[in-house]
């Protein structure tokens, strides 16, 4: 497991983008609390993230993408997630992100479609 989180934003339309790199904890996860947080007050409606595919997310990691996504659900916000691999699909079902989140198999797709 990395301890060392790469997190940039950028915008596609009326899509705000977090890109992630690296493993996603409880301890990570704040780097990537703090870019949602600074889209936030900018309007920003619609929130892809983007992992990379070899990205870990152990059960920290998890409770900050609730956490925001609740958060999301408060605002009015859409997020959307991309980039996961099989595995964490499953996980994020069973954990119910899923019903809150929309999974698309690549950012072009989301970008399309969200």
């Amino acid at each position: 497991m990395n301890k060392n989180i790469e997190v940039s934003t950028n915008q596609s339309g009326d899509i705000f983008i977090i890109r992630i790199k690296g493993d996603v904890t409880s301890v990570t996860g704040e780097v990537i609390e703090d870019a949602y947080q600074k889209l936030s007050p900018e309007g920003a409606q619609k929130i892809l993230l983007c992992f990379d595919r070899e990205c870990y997310i152990n059960s920290g990691g998890i409770a900050v993408l609730i956490g925001m996504t609740s958060e999301s659900r408060k605002k009015g916000q859409k997020i959307g997630i991309t980039g996961i691999s099989d595995h964490f699909r499953k996980i994020f079902d069973m954990v119910g992100l899923t019903r809150y989140t929309q999974l698309f198999p690549s950012e072009d797709a989301a970008i399309k479609d969200f």
